[in-house]
């Protein structure tokens, strides 16, 4: 049995304001109020871990050790089978500027290197996302989702963040940054983890 959470609001142990606006508009319909980190006064930690849910739980537990407060932490990224799976934990990493972080660089970077190795196409690939819910006692509950796809190239779209320009989603002609908000909220693989996370503790 996962552990209920109980309560009307939750800290999100996240800076990235992409992520946390996609948390609120997710928890809405729950009637959860969202902190994020950075309102909270919250450092960084550290992501020392080469797992998602690794990385997940060293967020989870920072905040909730700061705070007092569960916390629930995301970690999450895109693996492209041409690459063997890279960026995968390292994806923000690719994204790191001396100025904070450029995407577009590393979606130029994924598509070189995929031209480099002649990688076949389609080139497929997934954003994996792992939700960890971690409370005071040290007690913690993982959700894992995904989403399938393949990566496109020129980009496409201004929405959302991260590799979503790139990110074609199977089954569907546009990428998740051509997509409205809440129709990509609807089948992203923070979708996935969060309809677990859901029904495991909210339900």
């Amino acid at each position: 049995m996962t552990r209920r959470f109980e309560g009307d609001q939750v800290l999100v142990a996240t800076h990235n304001a992409g992520k946390l606006e996609e948390m609120e508009q997710l928890f809405a319909p729950f009637g959860v109020k969202v902190i994020g980190a950075a309102a909270m006064n919250l450092e960084e930690p550290e992501e020392t871990e080469d797992t998602f849910v690794g990385n997940a739980r060293i967020k989870a537990h920072a905040a909730v050790k700061a705070t007092g407060l569960p916390a629930l932490a995301d970690d999450s990224g895109i693996q492209v089978d041409g690459l063997d799976g890279a960026p995968g934990v390292y994806t923000a990493d690719w994204a790191e500027t001396p100025n904070g972080r450029d995407f577009e660089m590393a979606m130029t970077r994924t598509h070189t290197e995929l031209q480099e190795r002649n990688a076949p196409q389609p080139w497929t690939a997934r954003f994996c996302s792992t939700l960890v819910l971690a409370w005071p006692d040290g007690h913690d509950e993982v959700f894992e989702g995904t989403v399938e796809g393949t990566l496109v190239w020129p980009m496409r779209g201004a929405q959302g963040h991260g590799y979503d320009p790139m990110f074609q989603p199977l089954g569907h002609d546009r990428t998740f940054a051509e997509m409205p908000a809440g129709e990509k909220n609807a089948i992203s693989h923070r979708a996935d983890s969060f309809a677990k996370l859901i029904a495991g503790c909210f339900g």
